[in-house]
């Protein structure tokens, strides 16, 4: 099988860990790199064994792509996606796909409109634990859902750069806090609620001294549930992932996976104390996104089943709620 040529538009840590990725995927391979500095693209380009390299609108021009991850800064993830899906490509696009709902809803409108996948880029959605996952959830596996309990948050080494640059939409909230927030939505998706009644009544939060969120928390009504989430950028907070239902409970050490090996392993908790240990075989995350993009492309879709628009649309008004919430 000829394997899909991509593209990553980005040069940073983020598309590196992605272009490491590449490789293990069944469908895809690295073809080219664009950066707003073409010197940055040929230095990554030589690193990771790209054959093309130019600025963003020279890539996007380029009839030898058939698909593009966008890494780079969360305020260019919208317009760089609608450049690409006219260009005639598949995205694969890293969270946030944008830093409103308007924006979100825009990218969403061009894929609609150009028939091409577009995939926000949450690893830990796709291998084999998050179909699992799905199944115990959605399955029915932990009885009604009462309660959920997310976090992720780490201790920056510097207080300086696009995380803590208002310009560049830093912040806690949309670059670690999206995770148990888009975990929230899944659930509430897998247990057959209405995503349009979600909301955030309750939020707190701290405003470092650049203007940007550096930590916070938030309740969210799922409609006869609840969750509580928090997150940080700086200090560490638990990766522990409580779902709790009036039969089981599951407990995820580590739901979030690391950038290159998917989660392996859970414990279903029943009610009447017997604990099952739930363990799958592991994979490269970036990869299966990939994948999953590539397989949407051939198969003629343009959402992946693992993160679908209305989610990823949800999960964009659900954070802008959370950041108004605190200011």
């Amino acid at each position: 099988m000829t394997h899909a040529r991509w593209a990553i538009l980005g040069a940073g840590a983020i598309s590196g860990d992605f272009a490491h990725a590449l490789p293990d995927s069944e469908l895809g391979r690295l073809h080219a790199v664009g950066a707003r500095d073409v010197s940055r693209a040929e230095e990554f380009a030589a690193a990771h064994g790209a054959a093309v390299v130019g600025t963003y609108d020279e890539i996007l021009d380029r009839d030898d792509i058939d698909a593009v991850y966008i890494g780079t800064v969360h305020t260019t993830h919208t317009e760089l996606v609608q450049q690409a899906l006219a260009a005639g490509k598949a995205v694969l696009c890293e969270k946030p796909l944008g830093v409103s709902p308007a924006e979100t809803d825009a990218a969403v409108r061009a894929a609609r409109d150009a028939g091409l996948p577009l995939v926000e880029a949450f690893k830990y959605r796709f291998g084999p634990f998050a179909d699992r996952l799905r199944d115990l959830v959605g399955g029915g596996a932990l009885g009604d859902l009462v309660e959920i309990e997310s976090s992720l948050g780490f201790a920056a080494g510097s207080h300086t750069g696009r995380l803590f640059d208002p310009a560049t939409a830093g912040g806690a909230i949309l670059d670690v806090g999206c995770y148990p927030l888009s975990l929230v939505v899944g659930v509430a998706a897998w247990t057959g609620r209405d995503l349009s009644e979600l909301a955030v009544p309750a939020a707190a939060g701290t405003i470092g001294e650049t203007g940007v969120d550096v930590s916070a928390a938030a309740s969210i009504d799922l409609g006869g549930a609840s969750a509580n989430i928090r997150t940080a950028i700086v200090h560490d907070l638990p990766r522990l992932t409580r779902i709790v239902g009036r039969d089981a409970t599951l407990e995820i050490p580590n739901v979030w996976g690391s950038r290159t090996d998917s989660t392996e392993a859970a414990t279903l908790i029943r009610t009447d104390g017997t604990r099952e240990e739930i363990e799958v075989p592991t994979v490269q995350p970036m990869a299966a996104e990939a994948d999953a993009t590539i397989r949407a492309l051939r198969d003629g879709r343009t959402e992946a089943p693992e993160v679908p628009w209305a989610e990823t649309q949800t999960i964009a008004r659900l954070l802008a709620e959370w950041r108004a919430a605190i200011g």
